[in-house]
Formats: C-alpha cells, structure tokens, sequence
C-alpha cells in the first residue's frame, strides 16, 4: 500500500513543480507566477481525470462479475490518487490566493490598504471552495479507507465506474483557464462548455442510476427495486455522492444558460428612434 501512495506523493506535486517552473522560465514563455500556478494546477488535475479514467475503464470492462471480479488497478489507482487529493487541497489554495492578489487586494494599490493576513486568505479560500474542500476530504478520510477496508475485495466494477467520473474533469479545467484569459466569446469556449455539459451529466449525473441498473440486471431485479434489495447505508452513501454533482451541475446548466443564451441588442439611440 505504500509504495503507491510514496509515488503518488511525488509524482503530483512534482508534475505541478515542472509545469509551473517550465511556464515562468521558458524564453519563448516567461510567464507571471500568478498565471503559470493557475495554468499548472489545472493542467494536474486534468493529469489525474485522464489516468483515473482510463484506470476506471479498464477496471470497469475486465471485470464480467460486477461483484465478485477484482483487477489489481482497482486498489492500485486508489491508493495512488489519495496523496492528489491532499496536493490539491493546496493547490487550489495557491490558485485563491493569486488570484486574491491580482484583483489588487495584497496592497499594490500605491499602499492604500495593507496586505490581509494569510490566515484571512486563507478563510476567504475555505469559504468560497467550501464544498470541493469537503469532497476532498471525505474521499481521503471516508472513501479511501472504505474501499481499502470495507470492500474487502469486492464490487471493483462500481469503483471503476466512480474512477469514469473524472472523464468530466478535463473539460471544466479547460472552461476555467478559457474564462480566465476572458475567452468566453470564443468557439472553442462554446464547444468545450457543451462538451462539460454533456460528460458532467454522463458520467457523474447519470453514473448513479447506472450503477443500480447493473446491479438490478445482476440480481434479476427492476431499476426501482434496487433501493430497496440493498443496504440502506449503501442508499446513503451513494446519496451523499450524488448531492454535489447535482449541485454542480446545476451551477454548470446556469452558465451554459448565460452562454448560448442570445444576446439582447442595445435599446436604439434618441437620435435612431427620431428617425
């Protein structure tokens, strides 16, 4: 268990190291550190959703025995991805507190307000990421040991189900670096923000009624009987993992409504309407 997790611990912080140092140093680059932390730590977390998805497929397609059927990635991948969690707690508190600092709070205004303290960044930080904070939390100190522990082998289908989540991630990663260098009326933007859109839904909406589907079809039962042939703490888990994504993805159906929504046309001038 531990040697995944040792390359895990290295291999995230240090993909965010190179990144941000090849960002700032690159001639053809020289990038401001505000921007190349910003760039970095998304390009790590799309890093991540890429292997935890391929991971998660290959789990999910080898194992024909969606109960009983194991494959060593299983275990692997999640004890690897466990130190990503951690890293990313950090990261996106470096992400906040740059972006605190460019919007002219850290007291490059010719002195007139001196800079907050780290501990008042870091409540606005705590604040405003509350739920992500949360999610990574639990799945560090709730999922891990629950898979590790409580599975004691089995179910390596679900799992590798959960790990296809991540296909959704690179595509909000993309959406965010695109809205920081105010490229919203891009057709790239537009593109990607539909295809969010789309594997959001799939792949962390969707994901949870296909889980009971295939386990209805596994155990000769209807979709709507499911609930109540399992445990009730397995009901609650899979609600609690639920709740954020609908939350989530209700935030992410209000901007794809502000960004396909048509623009209004400007009222005419005194002089247009005079004509």
């Amino acid at each position: 268990m531990l040697t995944p997790m040792v390359a895990g611990g290295v291999v995230f912080p240090g993909l965010f190291l190179l990144s941000k140092n090849t960002l700032q140093r690159l001639p053809q680059l020289r990038w401001e550190e505000a921007d190349a932390v910003i760039v970095s730590a998304r390009l790590v977390s799309s890093v991540q959703a890429v292997m935890a998805s391929t991971a998660g497929y290959i789990v999910s397609t080898s194992c024909k025995h969606i109960i009983d059927d194991q494959h060593w990635l299983s275990s692997a991948y999640t004890q690897f991805a466990v130190p990503y969690f951690i890293y990313d707690i950090y990261a996106m508190f470096l992400c906040h507190w740059h972006k605190h600092q460019v919007k002219g709070h850290g007291g490059d205004e010719g002195g007139a307000r001196a800079p907050d303290s780290t501990w008042a960044v870091a409540r606005g930080y705590l604040h405003k990421e509350f739920l992500m904070v949360l999610h990574h939390a639990v799945m560090v100190l709730v999922c891990f040991p629950l898979s590790v522990v409580w599975r004691q082998g089995k179910g390596d289908f679900f799992l590798g189900c959960l790990l296809m989540a991540e296909v959704s991630t690179p595509f909000v990663c993309l959406g965010k670096i695109l809205i920081q260098y105010k490229q919203q009326h891009t057709l790239l933007h537009k593109v990607n923000g539909a295809l969010m859109l789309l594997s959001f839904l799939c792949c962390r909406v969707l994901l949870f009624p296909y889980l009971y589907w295939a386990y209805g079809r596994h155990a000769g039962l209807p979709l709507l009987a499911v609930p109540l042939a399992i445990p009730a703490h397995v009901n609650l888990g899979a609600a609690l993992l639920l709740a954020p994504q609908l939350y989530w993805f209700f935030l992410i159906c209000r901007g794809a409504c502000r960004l396909f929504r048509p623009r209004s046309s400007p009222p005419p001038s005194p002089s247009q309407t005079q004509d």
